[in-house]
């Protein structure tokens, strides 16, 4: 396992649609894997496969208290949505921001596992809030993209200047 850089906004890599993936590999739970290493140390509590520079459809999740209920989803799609609902959303790939998204309440998510079984899975509040989320990376939309043009761009500026500070400590 490894911990893979994150993209960070404003990167042009995360409005990248992700390409489905048609074969289970060994590369691709290890991919997996990586993930799941790298949004802990993070720490986070989902990441999309294109957050690190990699254009699949593949998503991992633990919203457990404990850190220790993995979630693995390989081309997700949502099937059926319910309700709404305001959270307080952050995002590896915009740091230090949290703003309030309104989103579906309850969702209904089918996947593949990493056996290549498909599976359909029911979820709400933070679960349902970070399925969407994560599938929103893969069809390269932000959570940003819910905001208002003008908090949208004084992240995106505060974003920049820190990148911008950190490449010249370099």
């Amino acid at each position: 396992m490894a911990i893979r850089p994150i993209l960070c906004f404003p990167d042009p890599r995360l409005r990248q649609k992700a390409v489905p993936i048609t074969h289970i590999t060994d590369n691709i739970q290890q991919l997996a894997d990586d993930m799941l290493e790298t949004m802990y140390n993070a720490p986070g509590i989902g990441l999309a496969a294109n957050q690190i520079n990699v254009q699949k459809r593949l998503v991992v999740l633990d919203v457990s208290e404990d850190k220790d209920q993995p979630m693995i989803f390989i081309n997700p799609e949502i099937i059926s949505v319910e309700g709404e609902r305001e959270y307080e959303e952050g995002c590896l790939s915009v740091p230090e921001e949290h703003e309030m998204v309104t989103r579906a309440d309850k969702v209904r998510v089918k996947a593949l596992n990493l056996e290549g079984k498909t599976f359909e899975l029911d979820a709400e509040e933070l679960l349902a809030t970070c399925i969407q989320h994560e599938i929103d990376h893969l069809d390269g939309k932000l959570f940003v993209d819910y905001l208002s043009n003008l908090k949208r761009q004084r992240i995106r500026k505060r974003l920049e200047k820190q990148q911008k500070e950190q490449r010249k400590e370099k």
